[in-house]
Parts: C-alpha cells; structure tokens; sequence
C-alpha cells in the first residue's frame, strides 16, 4: 500500500535523536531552546516549541485570553482540534464558508460573521495553501480583534515572499510525522509579539515564573518558583527537538521534493476533464502537505475504494467541522456552509510525501485514470 503521507527520517535523523539519548538533557535541556532559534531563523519570527499542534493551538488561545462566550471565527473544513481547543474555554464557533479553489476561510463571509463578541479570526492554510493573510489582517485590525493562523500544514509556505509565522498575531504549527517536517509528536507558536508568545511559553510550562523579577512571594531560596495563572506540560523533550533540528536543516530539500511531485500530479493529470487539482495563486510559494482533488460527488466513494483496493492510499480532507455530531448538538445542521460540503463531498487526498518516488506517483495517476475511464 502507497500510504498518501508519511514521515521522510534519514540516518542523520536518527543520529540527532540517538545523540541526544546518550546526553545529560532528555527534556528541558539545550536543544528546546536550540530547536527553537533554529525556527526563528527559517521563518523570521520568534517561537516556542510545544508538544503537538493541538497543544499549540491551545496556547494560542490561552494567550489571547480567550474566555467563556468569546467568540471566533474558523473555516468548518479543518481538522476539528481547530475548534476544540477553543470549546475548552467556552467559547462560541462561530464558522465562515471557504473559497472553493483553495479550500481556504473566505474573507467576505468573515466580514459577514464578526459580532461584538469575536476575539479573533483563525485562519487555516488548507493543503499548505495560505489562506488570504492581506484581507484577513485588514479584518482583524478593522475590528480589533486578533488573526490566529492555524499553518499545521503550511511550515515552510510564503506569502508574498514572507515565511508562514512571521505575518499573523498568533501562528500554529504540527510537526505530526505526516506534516512537512516532523518531531514524531509536537508544534509550535510563532509570534512577532513578544507579550503574546511569553504567555504562551508560561502557559506551555505549567505557568511556572522563575524570575526574581517577578516574584510575588519574597525571602525564598534559589529553588524558588512560583505560579501566578494555571498552565499546562506541553512541552517538547530535547529527544523529540534533536529530531527537528536534523529535520529543519532538511526543510528546503524536503519543500522541494513535494513541490517535484505536485507538479507531476499536474502533468500527468491535467488533461483528464473529470478532476479537478489545487490550484496555487501566484501570490503564494507552498509546501504542499496534501495534493487535494476533487472529482463528482456521486462517483467519490467508488473512486476512492478502488483507489485503496488498488494499493493507493488515499485519504479524504476533512468532513466539515459543523457536521461532527458535538456541533449538531449545538444546532448547526447540514447546508450550512455549502462550499465546505461540496468540497467535502467532492476531495480526495492523493498520496504526497518526500521519499515518494516517481514511478510511484506515475502509478497513481494511472491508476487513477484507468478507473474514471472504466465508470
């Protein structure tokens, strides 16, 4: 079975991890914070490492001081950690409907959905495709409110020359193993916003203050710490940060190997009217972590189960959100948000991942057209 995404590990990989075994520092050691430099210096932008994306999620809400009948604005196509990280602290999802070609939060239904309660816009950067950061920004700024972007898929993407974690208030990353570079589990949060992102490393670490500075309770000992908000272990053990490092030094070849296969997807499949591919708007350099096509509706489940019966390991990218029953529950039905339900009913993600060879991705393409041609 070709897997449509798995994690692309070398002997230096290995190396980095084993090294650090042999180390004095399993966690809270030297490669956090090494690790961390080394994304700032990819993306531009400040960062603290953290133990998946849906823990990074959760800290970018914390930070904001989301809060109970907050609200905020999400595309229903996502990965529902997206919005469950938010429901933890009871506030509201509120959904906007996407734009059909890229799959991403369209910004004219945002404007539609702001109410006095929105705290902020999360914004999700479908495939590795970011969303539209200009629009959003202008948005956000309008209205006071923060542009949180959920780049699970999108590390090593630019908009408009800038690396994805430098331009929103709040960025997310995952480096799951299928993601564009890996850790086995982790994330990240990026910020240009100093005051933002130590809140996020306070509450990715329990809440704890070491700083005498800020100390609240006087005449202790050098073992002294102290809590002043509740916080959470989320973080990254320097095992799991030795493998990011090897990995990132990577990062650029492993963009470039995904890009050599979309564009053989688009030659090989281009020509057959009955798929639809990802398009990639001139403003935006992407990592693609999916190849995401879109076919009939009524002919996606037969297509799909051939394709697996074939040894092709395809996936489908993501039953919207609102449609999950702990939505339902809360009243939202579906019709909803029908440009999220047609791309939902229509998208299957096609195998994608560095070490892909071509041959294989040739055989999917065959393979692929050889069924739509035989219903």
């Amino acid at each position: 079975m070709i897997p449509y995404g798995r994690q692309s590990i070398d002997e230096e990989d290995i190396l980095a991890v084993v090294q650090a075994l042999r180390s004095d520092w399993l966690t809270t050691g030297p490669l956090v914070q090494q690790f961390e430099g080394a994304i700032q210096n990819y993306i531009g932008a400040p960062t603290v490492v953290v133990s998946s994306g849906t823990a990074a999620l959760h800290c970018a809400f914390s930070a904001i001081e989301l809060k109970e009948n907050d609200e905020i604005i999400t595309p229903p196509l996502t990965f529902i950690a997206t919005q469950a990280t938010a429901a933890t602290f009871g506030a509201r999802i509120v959904f906007a409907d996407i734009q059909i070609n890229t799959g991403n939060i369209d910004p004219e239904h945002v404007l539609k959905a702001i109410t006095p309660r929105t705290k902020a816009i999360v914004a999700v950067d479908y495939a590795g495709h970011p969303a539209d950061l200009d629009e959003l920004r202008k948005i956000a700024d309008e209205n006071g409110i923060y542009l949180i972007e959920d780049a699970a898929h999108s590390f090593g993407s630019k908009y408009k020359g800038q690396h994805i974690g430098s331009i929103a208030d709040l960025t997310t990353f995952s480096f799951f193993p299928t993601k564009n570079i890996t850790t086995g589990e982790g994330g990240a949060v990026a910020s240009q916003n100093s005051q933002l992102l130590e809140k996020v490393r306070r509450f990715s670490r329990q809440g704890l203050i070491r700083d005498p500075a800020l100390f609240q309770i006087s005449g202790q000992g050098a073992w002294h710490q102290e809590v002043h908000d509740f916080g959470l272990n989320y973080r990254l053990p320097d095992i799991l940060c030795a493998l990011g490092l090897s990995q990132l030094t990577k990062a650029e070849l492993l963009k470039k190997k995904r890009r050599v296969i979309f564009e053989t997807y688009r030659s090989l499949l281009q020509s057959c009217d009955a798929i639809r591919l990802p398009i990639q708007q001139e403003h935006v350099d992407v990592n693609w972590h999916l190849y995401p096509i879109r076919v009939a509706p009524n002919l996606r489940m037969k297509i799909f189960d051939e394709l697996r019966r074939n040894g092709i390991g395809v996936q489908v990218n993501y039953l919207p959100a609102h449609l999950h029953p702990v939505f339902r529950k809360m009243g939202y039905c579906p019709g909803d948000f029908p440009i999220s339900e047609e791309f939902y009913e229509s998208e299957i993600s096609l195998p994608i991942y560095p070490n892909l060879e071509i041959h294989q991705v040739e055989k999917v393409a065959e393979v692929l057209i050889g069924i739509i041609k035989n219903l």
